[in-house]
Order: C-alpha cells, then structure tokens, then sequence
C-alpha cells in the first residue's frame, strides 16, 4: 500500500517522465519521432512548411494547404531595415554579440504594435463570422464593426499602410486564397469577411483604405484554421528569416557600434539649456 508521500518506484517514474509529457516528439536511443513520423522518412519527402504544419498541427497539411501557408510565410519575410525589429537586430550585430543575439534583439520588438496586427485582424475576422452567423449578411457586419472602430477612433487592423499606397504583397495573396476556395481547400469564410472589411473601410472616403499583409495574411490563417495567437507566432517565424539575413549582412559588414542615426548627425534635443549644478553647502 502507499501514500501519496511515499509512492512506490513506478509511480514516482510516471511523475517524473510526465513532468514534460508531451504528443510531439518522442526522443530514444537511435530513434527521433516527430508527430508518429521517423524523422529519417521526413528528410527529403517533405518541405520544411510541410514540417511547420506537422509540428503545429499533427498532420501533414494537403498540397493545397502547403501552397497556401508557403506563400504566406514567404510574403511577410522582410521589410526592410526601416522596420524596427530589422533595424534593431542591425544595429545588435555592430555591437559585437553573436548572431542568435542579434536576431533575438530584433525578433523581442515584434509585439502587439509591431507585429501584432495580424494576429489582431485574424480575431476581428472571426467576429465577422460570428455576428453573420450561418448564412448571415458578411457586409452588414463588417460595416457594423467598422463604424464602432470609427466611432472609438481605433484602426482596424490588417488594412492601410504608412509606406505603400497598395500593398504589392495584397493581390497575389488574395488570388491564392481565392483559387483554393474555389478549389474547395478552404471555405473562404475569411476570405469573404476581409473583402468585406475592404469596402466597409472604402465606404464615403475618396481614398480606399486597402488590405496590407497583416490583413491578407490573417485571411489566410484564418482560412487554413490556426488560431490567432498561432497567426502571429507564424509570422514571427516568417520575419525571423529577414532578420537573420540583415544581422547576417551586418556582422559581415565590419561595421562597429552603428547607432540610431548616421554619426554626422545627432538627435534632436529639446530639453533645458546647460545650466550649473548647485554647489552643496
């Protein structure tokens, strides 16, 4: 008989190797599983998106289903070093750290306002569908939920660019997803929600307000049934590609301690004049 203070040697071995039980990976002596697969099967028979969809989901995805998320991940690689978790993990590189230092530094500033936006259209996405319902008016609801963000005076996420007047990342995103619903890979529920976004945010203005990657990104994840909290960490593991690539350019630059601005130039200042320091008494 035992105690819960006193368990017997198998059952303090249950506790022990289900402390991180996991459905994932099983690790033994000359055996690596991943989902049920040989990792030896995978190597060469799948891409490496196959094996995100693997991981993440269980399965492996359909053609269809990998076209779709390559294409997502491949549009959001990188936007240039004005963006600030490229900038960021630039400016790491010149200081000498290493280069998983460098992209960690960058990839840390992608939050809810710098790379969140995805993540937060794929929820506004699903109140779409949620307030339609079943065979509901997409339209109403999208020009419904517009006019309560007019009215807050917030932005809705995934539509409108401070730099490209039209994304160019926009259309053929859109087309695949069209052609997959058509297809019937996907149902096209998102698809139809974020259009309908489109022309709410269009209504009375003599400037469209149209979808940026954000928007067309999280239409695809919507589509492809990840969650949005999954949406952004895909897109992290997209943009990390970028800054891998600029730290990389970085280090090899020989470059040293470039700071926010090019040296000839200082940032602005607006505080007090120099003044003296009180003498103590």
């Amino acid at each position: 008989m035992t105690s819960a203070a006193f368990p017997t040697v198998e059952e303090y071995e249950a506790q022990v190797t289900g402390w991180w039980r996991t459905g994932i990976t099983r690790i033994r002596p000359g055996e690596i599983l991943l989902r049920g697969y040989p990792v030896e099967e995978l190597i060469g028979n799948i891409t490496f998106v196959d094996q995100i969809w693997l991981m993440l989901r269980g399965e492996l995805p359909t053609p269809d289903q990998s076209r779709l998320l390559e294409a997502a991940l491949v549009a959001a690689v990188d936007h240039g070093p004005q963006a600030p978790s490229i900038a960021a993990a630039r400016m790491a590189a010149t200081c000498g750290v290493g280069l998983n230092n460098a992209v960690a530094t960058g990839t840390n500033l992608l939050g809810d306002v710098h790379g969140g936006a995805g993540q937060q259209c794929m929820e506004v996405l699903r109140e779409i569908q949620e307030r339609a319902g079943d065979g509901g008016d997409v339209d109403a609801a999208a020009a419904e939920l517009v006019a309560e963000y007019r009215a807050r005076g917030e932005h809705v996420p995934g539509f409108g660019h401070r730099f490209h007047p039209r994304d160019p990342r926009r259309d053929p995103l859109l087309e695949l997803t069209e052609r997959a619903a058509d297809a019937g890979a996907v149902t096209g529920w998102a698809l139809r929600a974020g259009r309908a976004l489109e022309a709410a945010l269009a209504a009375g203005r003599s400037r469209p307000v149209p979808m940026n990657i954000d928007g067309a990104t999280a239409i695809i994840y919507s589509e492809l049934g990840f969650a949005p909290e999954l949406g952004r960490g895909l897109f992290v593991l997209s943009r990390s590609v970028g800054i891998l690539a600029h730290a990389w350019e970085e280090t090899t630059s020989g470059s040293r301690i470039k700071g926010p601005l090019p040296r000839p130039l200082l940032a602005g200042y607006d505080g007090p004049e120099p003044r003296a320091v009180p003498r103590r008494a």
